[in-house]
Parts: structure tokens; C-alpha cells; sequence
């Protein structure tokens, strides 16, 4: 592989951390978070990590929860940052075979704002690139993918090839990702395959954010709410719409 020096400045990417643990407690998927932020920093991306935990976001499906009975809700101004991305990436634990309730909260809130409309016309996270991390001690780590990027794509975003990366360690108690073990040496950092799929998620993430974000996004002919909202209904039964 040859380095072209490849600069992605200007591209903006927003990772969400779905731990269990409050800062400044220790986060196993940070580690393997950093994989991929220090291959887009090195880069030019701007590069944003949310724990999730560490902020008053209130539970529900709205963009707002104050306006809907909350007391207090970060989530309007954490949104205003995700407008802002170009690439988000949702990362976190398994915790009995599925994502946290933490990486839920943030697919939840996304889903909230996901019936926004751009500049186009379009939902809001038309020309956003979704990628997702997971690490864990028990099985589940396809399952929780499925569950990310799927929800990624169906909120807008699109999804590259080979867009996620995991670690899982012997299933049952044991060591988690990071962790030190008896010879000096951190469980799961050397491993091959979690290194490569970080490796080509992080770029794969990036070319494709680079490629919409040159094209001027999605295409919005034909996938426009403003439009079919206007009564601009496309006639399927014409030829010029297939």
C-alpha cells in the first residue's frame, strides 16, 4: 500500500462512546476507539469522543426531552455537533449479548432528530458516513453491529464497506480489552484481525466521507420529505421515476 500523503482536512467526526463507566474511569473501548481517532487525526480529520455517561441526556425519542417533561436535557447542544460531522461512529460494550443502554440512548436521540431536514430537503444525516466499534468479554459482537449500522443507515447515513471492528475475549468472566495481564503485556492490543478491521473501517469511513463531501452530499432528486410533503408525489406509474 502506497502513502499518498492522503489529507482529509476539513472532515469533521463525532465518536460516541457507549460505556458503562463514568470518567475519568478507565474505558476499554477507548482503546480501541483511539485506533481509529489517531489514524484521523493523523490525517486532518477534526475528531470529537462523547462518553455518553459523562452527560444529562434525557431518555426519550424527541430532539428536545425539555419540551416533552424533562427537567434537563445536554442532548439539543450535543445534536448541534453532530450536524456538524461528517463521519459518526458508535462504539461501546456488550452487556449480555447486545449494545449498552448507554450506545441505545444515543441511537435513540439520533433516531429523535433523524426527521430534521437539511439545506436539500433531505433528513438530516443525508452525506454522514457511519462506522461502529465494539469490544467485550462474551459473545455478541456481530449482533451488536447489525444493530448500529443498521440503524445508522436507516437514520440516513451511509455505511462503507467493511465499516466496523470488534474485539471479544474468551467468552465468560475473564480479561476485558486492555486489560494488563500476567507477562506485562495488554490483552487484545497486538491482535491482528481487531487491528486491521479498526484500520480499514477508519479509512474506508473517511474516503467515503471525502466523496460526498466533494460531490456536494446525496443526490437530492427523488428523496427530497420537502417535496413529497409539498404534494410534489412522484408518479411511479411513469417511466421517467424507475
Amino acid at each position: 500500500m502506497t502513502d499518498k500523503n492522503w489529507d482529509f482536512s476539513g472532515l469533521k467526526a463525532i465518536v460516541f462512546n457507549g460505556t458503562l463507566t463514568k470518567s475519568p474511569g478507565e474505558s476499554h473501548t477507548d482503546l480501541l476507539i483511539k485506533i481509529s481517532t489517531d489514524i484521523m487525526k493523523k490525517h486532518g480529520v477534526g475528531v470529537e469522543v462523547i462518553r455518553t455517561i459523562d452527560h444529562d441526556i434525557a431518555t426519550g425519542v424527541y430532539p428536545d426531552m425539555r419540551e416533552h417533561g424533562a427537567a434537563t436535557d445536554e442532548w439539543p447542544d450535543i445534536y448541534k455537533r453532530v450536524e456538524q460531522a461528517d463521519i459518526i461512529i458508535l462504539a461501546g460494550p456488550i452487556w449480555l449479548g447486545d449494545n449498552s443502554s448507554m450506545t441505545k440512548k444515543i441511537i435513540e436521540r439520533l433516531y429523535a432528530c433523524s426527521s430534521l431536514l437539511n439545506s436539500k430537503g433531505q433528513y438530516a444525516y443525508y452525506g454522514k458516513v457511519g462506522g461502529s466499534l465494539i469490544t467485550g468479554n462474551e459473545d455478541g459482537v456481530k449482533h451488536c453491529t447489525m444493530n448500529t449500522l443498521y440503524s445508522l443507515q436507516h437514520l440516513g447515513c451511509v455505511i462503507p464497506p467493511q465499516a466496523d471492528a470488534g474485539w471479544i475475549g474468551e467468552v465468560g468472566p475473564g480479561a476485558s480489552y486492555g486489560d494488563t495481564k500476567e507477562d506485562g503485556t495488554r490483552e487484545g492490543l497486538d491482535n491482528d484481525f481487531t487491528n486491521r478491521n479498526a484500520t480499514f473501517m477508519t479509512w474506508n469511513l473517511m474516503h467515503l466521507a471525502k466523496m460526498l463531501k466533494d460531490a456536494g452530499g446525496i443526490p437530492a432528486y427523488g428523496n427530497q420529505r420537502s417535496e413529497w410533503d409539498a404534494g410534489a408525489r412522484f408518479d411511479f406509474t411513469n417511466p421517467e421515476y424507475r
